[in-house]
């Protein structure tokens, strides 16, 4: 599993936090150093089933300075959203978790993280070891 890591952001510390006590082994990809080109954003969008304005911060300042917010929301302007989430990656939203079945969550809610450590395959107490430093390699 490989989870797009923001190390200021409560919700992927405690994503991070389910995963080791779940025994779930992960790669950090510091996505904010090392953000997606345009055809990553678009393969975790197909993985989510989501479109790119489901997993946009428009409340960001880079958001609010483009007006995204406002933008069409409409398979013609997915493009534009991509491109300014590759531009911007800190409006893509946090944690996404992308699964090794080939799958992907947002890891944002208790349901969430269940789920992926259901689908990880770890249980408590395995021995598991999670790579859990900013420098990881992402699972691939």
């Amino acid at each position: 599993m490989e989870i797009w890591n923001n190390p200021s952001c409560s919700k992927c510390a405690a994503a991070r936090t389910a995963l080791d006590e779940a025994g779930v082994g992960y790669a950090v990809r510091p996505y904010l150093d090392r953000p997606p080109n345009a055809a990553e954003l678009t393969e975790v969008l197909r993985r989510l089933d989501a479109r790119a304005w489901d997993v946009c911060r428009t409340r960001e300042p880079a958001a609010v300075a483009l007006g995204m917010a406002d933008w069409p929301r409409d398979e013609a302007a997915e493009p534009r959203w991509i491109e300014a989430m590759v531009a911007a990656p800190e409006l893509i939203q946090r944690p996404l978790l992308l699964l090794d079945d080939g799958g992907a969550l947002v890891g944002r809610t208790a349901e969430a993280l269940a789920e992926a450590v259901r689908r990880g395959g770890a249980t408590p107490g395995t021995g598991a070891e999670p790579a859990s430093s900013e420098g990881a390699t992402p699972a691939g």
